[in-house]
This record gives structure tokens, sequence and C-alpha cells, in this order.
């Protein structure tokens, strides 16, 4: 799917021009179309924002070097030796580290399958599951695809809804707060600085 695909369907879907481009009046937008208040528009979309490289990426990137596996994955690849077959083969790596855990079968292709989609990527198969029967579209769990396209936003609101993130935002937007969100997002820190800016930003627009 091409960079910023997911973007201009979910612009259409707001009725704002499909140009790819987020900027404020895309922001409004969907702010209005899922009726979010300004403090929880800005930390869904801050958020949503970072993990996805401005709305231009909603499938997770598997093209790993050997390297990067060891790095990321410390407990699956030793050593960079027992990664190689790996390396840049997405689908096989996916079902290396995904099956066997969040609803993903040992010896399937399931981790491919349900490898993260969505601005704020859901991942495995019970998320997906969870996330078809809380919009009543059981066929997600076939074809988990749509998550990365026309749903790409709401698998994000669904992610904030379940793990409580607009009650937290409903607190006010400051760097306390984002940072609180952003440990339950990412499970850690990691570019707490771009997301401060990020939903600080988008706040004033929504303001």
């Amino acid at each position: 799917m091409a960079k910023g695909e997911a973007l201009k369907i979910l612009q259409a879907k707001c009725g704002v021009t499909a140009d790819g481009a987020f900027g404020p009046n895309t922001a409004r937008a969907i702010a209005d179309h899922y009726k979010l208040s300004p403090k929880r528009g800005a930390h869904l979309l801050g958020q949503a924002a970072h993990e996805s490289g401005n709305f231009m990426i909603s499938e997770e990137n598997l093209n790993y070097r050997a390297s990067t596996m060891c790095r990321v994955w410390p407990s699956r690849f030793a050593s960079e030796v027992e990664a190689e077959p790996y390396a840049m083969n997405p689908q096989k790596l996916a079902n290396r580290v995904y099956n066997g855990r969040m609803g993903n079968k040992i010896g399937s292709n399931d981790g491919w399958l349900y490898a993260g989609k969505g601005f704020i990527q859901l991942t495995g198969k019970d998320n997906v599951r969870a996330f078809a029967e809380h919009i009543g579209r059981d066929s997600l769990v076939d074809d988990p695809s749509p998550i990365a396209t026309e749903l790409a936003m709401d698998s994000a609101i669904f992610f904030f809804e379940k793990n409580g993130l607009f009650a937290m935002a409903d607190k006010g937007v400051n760097d306390s707060i984002i940072k609180s969100i952003t440990r339950r997002v990412n499970g850690g820190y990691h570019g707490l600085d771009d997301r401060i800016e990020k939903t600080k930003k988008i706040y004033g627009w929504l303001s």
C-alpha cells in the first residue's frame, strides 16, 4: 500500500480534501467526525502522528537486517547468525516473532496475517478479534487488511478506549500526562519529545 493512502481515505471520510497531508484542517475534521474534545483529539492524534510517521505508515515494517532483529528481539535472536535467515523477509520474521502469543497459533501464518496495522498498530489475533467485536465487523478476523486502510483511525480510537487513555487525556494537555499516555502506547518513552511537540501543536489547532 502506498504511503499516506490510509490518511487520504480518512480525509475523504471526514469531508476534507484527500491530499494526504496532515494539518489543521484535517485534524479538526477528524475531531469533528469522531466527536473528540480538543484534549482527546490532541492526545490521540499526537500519539498516532508519531507512531505512523505523520500518518504516512499504517502497516508494520518488518524489513529488518539481522543486526536490527537482535536489538529489537534479543530474546528471540541470540546472534546475527541466528537472525540472518529472517533478514529482509517480513512474512517469515512475523511468524517467527509473533506466533505462539497474542492468540496467534504456532506453526501458522498468523504472525504475518495479524502483524501491526493501523495508525497505532493493532497486533495479534486476539486484539483483532476484540476490535472486530467492538465495531461489529466479524469479517476482520479472517481479513484484517482494512485495519491498515479504512479503519486505521478507528483502530487507534479503540486502542485509546480499551486502555483508558481518553480518561487520562481529559485531565489536560501537559508534559506529565503526555508522558503517561506515551508509556501506555509505547511501553516506554521512545520519541517522547516529538510526541509532546505534536500533541501540544495539535491541541492548539483544536482549541
